[in-house]
C-alpha cells in the first residue's frame, strides 16, 4: 500500500501547489493503529499526513455535501464504493461535480476499526462485512486514477442472509427485528454517515411533525429503521458505513439488502451509483402503473 500512499501525496501536492484544488480530502492516521480517519488538507506542506492502509474504510464522498455552496475546488480520494456514493450524490444534486476532482484508488478490501478494537492482540482482523461482498473494488468513475486495478473477489449479489429471514414465519420475523432494534440507541450515526441519507431536513429531526418522537423504545426504533431503509431504497450503494459505525451492532445492511433484492425482483437487476443521471427504480412512474394499494 506504500506505493499508493506515495502517489496520493504526490498528486495532492501537485493539485494544491498548482491551485487546481484548494482542499484535498483523504485519510490520516488516528491515535490507534486501527484508526484511519478523514482529513482535510489545504496546504501542500501537510500532504505527508495522507495515509493509505487497510483501515481507510470511511466513505469520504459524504463530506462533499458541506462544499455545495463553497467556492473551494475539492479533490477527493475515492475507492470503488466512494465513487458510487459520489455518483449518487451528483444524481441527487447534493454536490456540484464542477467543483470537485475525483482521484480513484483501487481497494483490496478494508477492515472495520470497531471490530479491530475488540480483536485480541495478534489475532487477524477480518475484512469488513460490506467489503466481503463488494463487486466494485475499483473506481467506477473518476477524473484520474492512481494504482493498478484489482480483480473483484465477488461478482454476484449474495442474498442468502436475506433469504434466511424471508424463510421465517411472520412471528419469528417480528421477534427478530424487535430484538435487533431494541439495541438501537437512536444516535443517528447510521444516518449521518450514509451518502444516500442526504436530505437537508431529516424527518427524524422534526419531532413536532408528529411522525415520530425522540423516545428510544422498540416501536420508535423499528419505525426509524424501516423508514430510513425505505428512504434509501434504490439508492443504497452498499458501502456498509451505516452498519460499520453502529455502536449497537444492529444488522442495518440486512434490511437494506432486502430492499435491494426486492427491487431486483420487481424492476430487474439494478446497481445504484454507477451513473449520475437517468431514472432509478423508485423515482419515476407511469400513469398506467398498477394501483392495487390505493
Amino acid at each position: 500500500m506504500s506505493n499508493i500512499q506515495n502517489e496520493m501525496r504526490a498528486v495532492a501536492k501537485e493539485l494544491l501547489e498548482s491551485g487546481k484544488a484548494t482542499v484535498v480530502l483523504g485519510w490520516e492516521k488516528g491515535t490507534m493503529p486501527y484508526d484511519s480517519t478523514p482529513v482535510m488538507i489545504r496546504s501542500a506542506a501537510d500532504v505527508d499526513k495522507l495515509i493509505w492502509d487497510e483501515y481507510c474504510l470511511q466513505n469520504l464522498s459524504t463530506y462533499l455535501i458541506d462544499f455545495i455552496n463553497s467556492e473551494d475546488k475539492v479533490a477527493i480520494f475515492a475507492k470503488g464504493c466512494d465513487t458510487r456514493a459520489y455518483n449518487r450524490l451528483v444524481h441527487d444534486k447534493r454536490i456540484n461535480p464542477e467543483n470537485s476532482i475525483v482521484i480513484g484508488v483501487p481497494c483490496s478490501g478494508m477492515k472495520n476499526p470497531k471490530v479491530a478494537a475488540k480483536t485480541p492482540a495478534g489475532a487477524e482482523v477480518p475484512m469488513a462485512n460490506a467489503c466481503k461482498e463488494c463487486r466494485y473494488p475499483n473506481p467506477v468513475a473518476c477524473d484520474q486514477k492512481i494504482g493498478s486495478d484489482v480483480t473483484p473477489w465477488c461478482t454476484a449479489k449474495d442474498f442468502s442472509d436475506v433469504e434466511a429471514i424471508e424463510a421465517m414465519d411472520a412471528d419469528a420475523k417480528a421477534a427478530f427485528w424487535k430484538e435487533q432494534y431494541s439495541k438501537c440507541i437512536r444516535c443517528y450515526a447510521c444516518r449521518n454517515i450514509c451518502p444516500a441519507c442526504n436530505c437537508t431536513n431529516c424527518i427524524f429531526d422534526q419531532s413536532a411533525s408528529g411522525w415520530c418522537s425522540k423516545d428510544v423504545n422498540a416501536s420508535e426504533n423499528q419505525f426509524y429503521g424501516v423508514t430510513r431503509a425505505f428512504h434509501v431504497a434504490g439508492r443504497c450503494i452498499e458501502c456498509g458505513q451505516c452498519e460499520a459505525v453502529c455502536p449497537s451492532d444492529v444488522p442495518i445492511m440486512l434490511m437494506n439488502k432486502k430492499f435491494i433484492k426486492d427491487i431486483d425482483t420487481l424492476f430487474g437487476n439494478y446497481e445504484a451509483g454507477l451513473v449520475t443521471e437517468g431514472t432509478t427504480p423508485l423515482n419515476s412512474y407511469q400513469v398506467a402503473d398498477p394501483e392495487e394499494f390505493m
